[in-house]
């Protein structure tokens, strides 16, 4: 920064940019938080295709895949409904779609970062469905490069 004005406008750019990604991002840890309360204020959407939903899903999800959701979404959650929306991972824009989706049909929604894929890998409870059609766990072990080994079982948040 060549300037204290350069810098003032520089910090003030960077806190709006900060600000607006909290407003519409949450991540998994707190997507879960909020679940495990028991109210979390939101209804929690799995983007993917049926193939995926069945292989492995977020506990709490509902699965609306993108096509279904101009029909669905004003035919089952009132006005003033709140969403989360998730799609594979942080390599896939599908959650992204899906909030442009929702926003354009007058929802407040915010996208989950790190997708189903840091769900997983932080051990957090995923559900499949088996070849009989039943919801089976199929939790994942929790990988240590995205969050903390629990100890005796525990899980360890990340404090962010």
């Amino acid at each position: 920064m060549d300037t204290a004005t350069d810098l003032a406008a520089h910090l003030a750019a960077a806190r709006a940019h900060f600000a607006g990604r909290l407003a519409f991002e949450t991540d998994v840890s707190d997507a879960h938080a909020a679940l495990e309360a028991g109210d979390p204020g939101f209804v929690f959407i799995d983007t993917r295709s049926r193939e995926a939903w069945e292989q492995g899903h977020a506990r709490g999800a509902l699965h609306m895949p993108k096509p279904d959701m101009p029909a669905r979404i004003p035919a089952e959650f009132a006005p003033g409904t709140r969403f989360v929306v998730y799609c594979w991972g942080p390599a896939c824009n599908g959650a992204t779609r899906a909030g442009l989706i929702i926003t354009e049909l007058g929802y407040e929604v915010k996208e989950m970062i790190g997708g189903f894929e840091y769900w997983a890998r932080e051990g957090l409870p995923v559900d499949a469905v088996n070849a009989d059609g039943a919801v089976v766990d199929a939790t994942y072990p929790v990988d240590p490069l995205t969050s903390p080994l629990p100890a005796a079982g525990a899980r360890i948040a990340c404090d962010c």
